[in-house]
């Protein structure tokens, strides 16, 4: 029996992975694109953690594609200005004023933690977990 000689290296046609020889066992040569680095608000940590825990197919995909990221980024983007729009919304329809900030300081931060508790609680489910 001759022994044929194994390459270090090889393409498959079907699928276009590279594969590289480790000891007598091919290992496929997949390698992440790099990404941009960037700094991920509450937002964005909420999305991440909920794509990694209920939508894992999409996690994978994204990560694979290199568009996790891009998604990232965007999801924060639109979140912090959707919460902030829904603040502004809310302190209008609310009997809220600046005088009340120097008058009654208790009243106006627990009202001001409350609308903020509303508008992230609708982009939570508007957005982050959707």
């Amino acid at each position: 029996m001759e022994k044929k000689e194994l390459k270090e290296r090889f393409i498959d046609e079907k699928t276009g992975i590279e594969y590289v020889r480790q000891g007598d066992y091919y290992i496929p040569n997949l390698v992440i694109p790099m990404q941009e680095k960037i700094q991920l608000n509450k937002y964005g940590r909420m999305r991440l953690t909920y794509l990694k825990e209920h939508k894992r197919t999409e996690y994978t995909i994204m990560l694979m594609e290199g568009t996790l990221t891009k998604h990232l980024k965007e999801i924060q983007e639109i979140a912090t200005k959707r919460v902030n729009q829904i603040i502004e919304e809310l302190k209008e329809k609310s009997d809220l004023t600046e005088e009340m900030k120097n008058s009654d300081p208790l009243y106006w931060v627990g009202t001001m933690n409350a609308i903020k508790g509303q508008a992230e609680e609708i982009v939570y489910n508007e957005i982050i977990y959707k």
